[in-house]
């Protein structure tokens, strides 16, 4: 079955563009505000309606309707309905393509940033929105910003602060083999899994593609506007750096015998706990993952985050970018996509929800969470958006090979994980394959090779 989610994704889109064809998302005639035109607390406060929110955070139900409590104090008459979707990209990626009535707000999935204007309500200019919000080319498309992140991010790993100082690990590991050392360590000192892969949910695999721009760089603009120019990008260019190297590390650990023993038996919603309690020594997961180990048990203390192991010309680099973002049915009535966006903004300027699940801020005028200033020496990044009229490059390269860089599917990590332990392939013979694959995809779209 030749490329199958690019057909399923063309099958998506395509029954979605049928389906709206002819449609208006101004069902009276009026388009609503944008967003940094209202003000909360003074506008609208006669508005009566209910609108319904599909979110992926099943986990958090009563923390959402409490929220939704908080903000009836402002508007009592702007009733919130948090409606949770398990197997999230999935099922709203059904939704969108069968039904202009899913709802009032969703958690924007993947889908290519052209075509963000089909489904949502443009939300404002995206360079006046970067005034006060963090993250707003995200989503932005012709100048128009259609969704605002609930929450920032910060990649690195996941620790437990004991179990590396019981190991002897006195400073942090700052390079892939500082860091297989440390591993090392635990597993002759302590009684913990050194590295947790969480293979078997296949979706934290792919936080290891967190990784691969700016965290193994340096450079904020190698993954949109460089990597898709240049030549075999899996090949080990330098030791110790680039995308090589990242994948590498993982690699290396399970072929060292330094993760769990079966990793076909892993489960994300136990490895919180697991290591909070110290049975794990890290784990591959972005800064949001904090809050839940921290309060799945005992040792709330116990929990740290970690630059990832990398350092260029002696400095060390973390990614940082948006989580889901909210975005309003374009095809919801104006009551609905009116009261949806006064949600929005003050479940973004007042609720302080994204820092209170461990993110970073993003209303530029909140201050920083505690948990980062153990990345106070390290320089945070974010991704730099392609170059004008290569929007679409990265993703037509990211679908066209299967290999889905932050994207939905990480086979290809797993089958990392499998060779490793099964020692069937050898790192290099998946990087040439990656490389090939990433070659074929180029010649595909005449896509002009710089280096």
């Amino acid at each position: 079955m030749k490329k199958i989610l690019t057909f399923v994704l063309a099958v998506i889109f395509g029954l979605t563009l049928i389906l709206f064809t002819g449609c208006s998302n101004k069902d009276d005639g009026r388009a609503i505000p944008y967003i940094n035109e209202i003000k909360i607390g003074e506008d609208y406060l006669d508005l009566n309606e209910e609108v319904s929110f599909l979110t992926f955070r099943t986990d958090i139900m009563d923390k959402l309707n409490n929220i939704a409590k908080e903000f009836n104090k402002v508007y009592p008459n702007i009733k919130v309905k948090y409606n949770g979707v398990n197997d999230y990209e999935t099922s709203v990626l059904t939704m969108l393509s069968s039904t202009k009535k899913w709802g009032d707000i969703m958690m924007i999935p993947h889908i290519e940033k052209n075509v963000v204007g089909d489904y949502f309500v443009p939300l404002g200019q995206t360079d006046v929105l970067s005034n006060d919000y963090n993250f707003m080319n995200t989503w932005s498309n012709g100048g128009l910003t259609y969704g605002i992140p609930s929450t920032g991010n910060a990649y690195g790993l996941i620790y437990n602060k004991k179990v590396f100082s019981d190991a002897g690990i006195t400073t942090l590991p700052k390079t892939p083999s500082e860091f297989i050392n440390a591993l090392n360590l635990i597993k002759a000192n302590t009684k913990a899994i050194p590295l947790y892969t969480n293979y078997a949910d296949e979706w934290p695999m792919s936080c290891w593609d967190a990784y691969i721009g700016i965290c193994a760089t340096g450079d904020a603009t190698y993954v949109n506007q460089k990597m898709v120019h240049q030549s075999n990008p899996f090949s080990n260019y330098k030791d110790g750096e680039g995308t090589y190297s990242v994948y590498k590390i993982l690699y290396d650990a399970v072929n060292f015998g330094l993760t769990e023993e079966d990793y076909t038996t892993t489960s994300e919603m136990a490895s919180y706990g697991m290591l909070n309690k110290g049975e794990i020594g890290c784990m591959a997961f972005g800064s949001w993952a904090c809050i839940q180990a921290m309060d799945a048990g005992e040792n709330r203390d116990d929990i740290g985050y970690m630059p990832f192991p990398m350092t260029i010309n002696g400095t060390q680099y973390t990614a940082i970018g948006p989580d889901y973002s909210y975005g309003i049915n374009k095809y919801s009535s104006y009551s609905k996509r009116l009261a949806s966006e006064i949600y929005i903004k003050w479940l973004t300027e007042y609720s302080q929800y994204a820092t209170s699940e461990g993110g970073l801020p993003i209303y530029k005028n909140e201050s920083l969470p505690e948990l980062y200033k153990s990345l106070s020496d390290v320089v945070m990044l974010e991704d730099a958006p392609a170059k004008s009229g290569e929007e679409d490059l990265f993703d037509q390269l990211n679908f066209e090979t299967e290999l889905c860089f932050n994207a939905n599917g990480n086979s290809k990590v797993q089958e990392i994980v499998e060779c490793a332990f099964d020692k069937t392939k050898t790192f290099d013979e998946i990087m040439s394959k990656w490389n090939m694959e990433w070659t074929k995809a180029q010649n595909k779209y005449k896509i002009e090779i710089y280096g």
